[in-house]
């Protein structure tokens, strides 16, 4: 295990402890900081505390980190896209229909199971055994280019630039109704849904949240758009689209209603991802090209 220790500065004054590390160490997700909280593995001026401890400035916070263990889980011979490689990260492109990590009752088939098999003993260990590698996420329905890490530094840098914006992420998707703006900015903080846990809604106690969209092609009915994050909030696009009424073709949950053409959840890409490599110190940009079943899609809508 590794300790780290840092002293509390002034603005953070008045802070929960869980915030104040997690301000500190941004890689780590607060809930994986309060589980180390709640393990007795964090201490101010000498004395374990719990997450709700408010500091002051000046505290001297020990934050022990335990070491990553083996994940209880199986690396499995799974065909993965690889759009770029490198000792540091890889690029997949990954397929419709592939949770990202496993979660309880589905410890097999997802793209953790698919990169353990390809790196080995190489992905990072920050986001807990269960997530080895994982800096972002998209949903199983939602294909495209995502980032693996193969080591904790990696994470690190691009968990700081995924905090402070600094990753370009463009998506493509087709909506329902015709986009009468050319192109257009969304700006709507979003949070768990107030009845349904399993939705996401737009809620003044929400996250901040910005979508930026532009119109690619418009067909009788639908809309073929361009979708860049600024932010990047659990189902962001699907939940901002709706709330402007263009929801996503495909996607049952927001709309409410069964998806026509034969589709299996949200007609939703991420086309392309950029950001500054950590140890090259240049900005690269990859793009995973549109799935089949979307271009097909395209191709039913300019005829119909």
């Amino acid at each position: 295990m590794s300790e780290i220790l840092f002293e509390v500065s002034p603005e953070m004054e008045g802070e929960r402890i869980d915030k104040c590390i997690s301000s500190y160490l941004n890689s780590l997700s607060r809930s994986y900081i309060q589980k180390i909280i709640k393990d007795g593995n964090v201490s101010v001026n000498g004395i374990v505390v719990k997450a709700n401890y408010k500091v002051k400035s000046e505290d001297c916070i020990r934050f022990i980190v335990p070491e990553s263990v083996e994940p209880d889980i199986p690396a499995q011979d799974i065909p993965l896209d690889i759009l770029y490689e490198d000792k540091d990260l890889l690029i997949i492109n990954k397929p419709k229909n592939m949770v990202v990590h496993p979660a309880p009752g589905h410890y097999e088939g997802t793209l953790v199971n698919a990169v353990m098999y390809h790196c080995k003993n190489e992905l990072s260990g920050i986001n807990g055994v269960m997530r080895p590698g994982i800096v972002h996420r998209i949903d199983k329905d939602t294909t495209g280019s995502l980032i693996i890490c193969k080591n904790d530094e990696t994470h690190n840098a691009i968990a700081a630039l995924l905090k402070t914006h600094d990753i370009t992420r463009k998506y493509r998707a087709i909506v329902f109704g015709n986009v009468k703006e050319e192109e257009g900015t969304i700006s709507a903080p979003i949070g768990r849904h107030a009845t349904d846990r399993k939705k996401m809604a737009i809620t003044e106690k929400g996250k901040h949240a910005v979508t930026h969209y532009r119109v690619l092609e418009r067909f009788n009915g639908y809309t073929y758009v361009e979708c860049q994050l600024e932010t990047g909030r659990t189902h962001q696009i699907r939940v901002h689209m709706a709330s402007i009424g263009h929801p996503l073709l495909g996607d049952s949950v927001y709309t409410g209603q069964k998806a026509p053409f034969k589709l299996e959840g949200q007609v939703l890409h991420a086309m392309t991802i950029g950001f500054v490599h950590p140890s090259l110190n240049k900005y690269m940009e990859f793009e995973a090209p549109l799935p089949e079943y979307f271009t097909k899609l395209l191709e039913v809508l300019r005829i119909k």
